[in-house]
């Protein structure tokens, strides 16, 4: 499957901020073609025939069992969907890879190696890799008969990865590098065959590496206990003199960092996407929970606070999705673009991840954080059950916490993704500069009471306020910045503040456009529903975003000009008032009457 047409003008990373976009520019899961929806059915029976019935066996990771199903997802071609057809792959758009992440969300601790094996295993070669490195390993890892795994983090270094210890040293005969150091923290670790390794030769110039997993001088930890994820492979690994042949360099000598971060911008993507298809299968467990247990004679599905908890989780997601998917025909877009140029289809993956960097840091953050808030209200739905390790939600709520750690804590990807729009601006990429002086200029004038018209017109009349605030606080510490008066790589709160807002306005202006787009799709759809899903996100995000602005600019304003920030963050957020708890029961009752997702 190919892109088969190429958009003009496609919003660029970060530009959400300041352009607004329309329906028709977003891709939305109701409209799968054909070949997707046969695809997705693929992954789903893949997922109920053949994961569903080991969950137990790979919980206790039974020697063989991971790597069989992977051997057994490579031969449903599920393990190259995104790769060159040269070596053996499908070469689907981004659109179909997104389906297949998005199904394959609730495999539990498989999904873990899964992803680790697709993603940073295979990415980093088919980014960086020579023509003879992708020949001899990629049809490999395609077919499931090797299997990869990713080597950065070290006992000292985690977020800040140029911190390596690590070492490679070029032998007297200069046909190896001899790797020295350690490793932790690292998926696939027990079975990997192929390990992308990054180390410093001459202890200073951060390198990648393909290494042979079964090298002299590689030794392996024992298997680590933790918290959740137990099925998944994580070890230590220790290189002691493993000489790794010279034509085994990943990409540039003293470039390594340009592979582990880029490689993982598709990872945060896939990892929040693969969230929101787990979050999926904890509303369908909570729901069937409160359909089946009944209390003082009734169901407690009927009871108020348990639908509020159920239509929360049920909006949230559909929000994160709305996202999701939003941000997939992006990238397919850009990537279009690029091929079309003449670049591979390898490079053009990875510039169209480069491009919505901050992006996808927001749905790593974003599909996380909406899984916590699904695992921990699914157990509280469950009650003293769900405390039990016998069921599922137990499980569930333990696995959801790595979620927030791993690709990046979600503290780094709030700075990485305020950083990297700071940066854009600076380049010239983006004019943050222009709308934030018109903003100023707003506040300096008379309001206007100019009545919203046309469909929607209250939530795209308050998206517009969502995004002024934005500027407003970016703009404002952006000045005080500028005049020496703060230094924003040591005032993280407020970096933080202004991440949530553009979480928040992305998550909101994704929501409003596929509302949107459903209103014009000859479909037999409940209007109704995805209307309250929308009124009652606009509304708690109208309230999120306030705070964290009154947070953010209490923290750098002071006197007159404080005032003049909080009279137009008062302006900026008049979000009409809504019924939320009948929203939320309309919302809730759909979800009780399919036993889950259904949306």
């Amino acid at each position: 499957m190919s892109d088969t047409m190429i958009k003009q003008d496609v919003l660029k990373g970060g530009e959400f901020l300041i352009r607004s976009s329309k329906p028709e520019d977003v891709f939305i899961p109701e409209e799968l073609n054909e070949e997707q929806l046969m695809i997705k059915q693929t992954t789903q029976d893949f997922l109920n025939q053949e994961i569903a019935p080991l969950r137990e066996r790979i919980e206790k990771q039974e020697p063989g069992i991971t790597v069989a199903l992977l051997k057994k997802a490579g031969e449903l071609g599920l393990l190259g969907a995104h790769m060159p057809t040269q070596y053996g792959g499908a070469e689907f758009d981004t659109n179909t890879n997104t389906v297949i992440s998005d199904v394959m969300g609730p495999a539990g601790s498989f999904i873990v190696s899964f992803a680790a094996h697709t993603g940073i295993g295979m990415l980093p070669i088919l980014y960086f890799g020579t023509e003879a490195q992708k020949e001899q390993y990629l049809p490999g890892l395609v077919s499931g008969d090797l299997k990869a795994s990713y080597c950065l983090t070290e006992p000292g270094s985690g977020s800040d990865a140029l911190a390596a210890k690590t070492r490679a040293d070029l032998n007297a005969e200069g046909t190896h590098y001899i790797l020295n150091g350690q490793k932790m923290w690292i998926t696939n670790a027990g079975f990997a065959d192929v390990f992308i390794v990054f180390a410093k030769i001459d202890g200073d110039k951060f390198t990648g590496f393909i290494v042979d997993a079964h090298t002299k001088g590689i030794t392996l930890g024992h298997e680590e206990d933790k918290l959740g994820i137990k099925g998944s492979s994580t070890r230590q690994v220790f290189f002691e003199n493993a000489a790794v042949p010279v034509e085994n360099v990943l990409g540039e000598i003293g470039k390594g960092h340009h592979i582990a971060f880029n490689a993982l911008n598709i990872g945060r993507y896939k990892l929040g996407l693969m969230c929101i298809g787990g979050n999926k299968g904890a509303i369908g467990m909570a729901a069937q929970y409160a359909n089946e247990r009944h209390q003082f004679g009734v169901s407690i599905g009927t009871f108020g606070a348990i639908k509020h908890k159920l239509a929360e989780m049920a909006i949230r997601n559909f929000a994160a999705e709305s996202a999701a998917y939003r941000i997939s025909q992006l990238m397919q877009d850009k990537k279009a673009a690029a091929e079309a140029e003449g670049m591979s289809y390898g490079q053009a993956m990875l510039d169209a991840a480069e491009e919505y960097a901050i992006e996808c840091s927001i749905l790593k953050i974003l599909g996380s954080e909406v899984t916590d808030y699904c695992v921990d209200e699914n157990l509280q739905i469950h009650g003293g059950i769900g405390f039990s390790e016998e069921y599922s939600a137990a499980r569930a709520y333990r696995d959801s916490r790595i979620n927030r750690i791993y690709e990046g804590t979600n503290e780094i990807n709030r700075m990485l993704m305020v950083d990297q729009l700071f940066k854009r601006a600076l380049k010239g990429e983006l004019d943050i500069v222009g709308p934030a002086w018109a903003v100023q200029k707003e506040l300096a004038s008379m309001p206007s009471f100019e009545k919203s018209e046309g469909d929607y017109a209250e939530e795209h009349k308050t998206l517009g306020d969502f995004k002024k605030i934005a500027l407003m606080v970016a703009g404002g510490a952006a000045k005080m910045q500028m005049d020496g008066k703060l230094n924003l790589k040591e005032e993280q709160e407020i970096l933080m503040n202004c991440a949530d807002i553009l979480i928040d306005i992305f998550t909101a202006e994704s929501l409003l456009l596929r509302v949107q787009k459903l209103k014009g799709m000859d479909k037999e759809i409940d209007q109704d529903i995805y209307e309250a899903m929308l009124q009652v996100f606009f509304n708690d995000a109208s309230a999120r975003i306030s705070k964290n602005a009154a947070d953010a600019l209490g923290s750098f304003a002071e006197g007159d000009l404080l005032k003049t920030f909080l009279m137009g963050l008062k302006r900026f957020t008049k979000y009409p008032p809504v019924n939320v708890k009948e929203n939320r029961r309309l919302v809730a009752d759909v979800v009780l009457k399919s036993n889950g997702w259904s949306f």
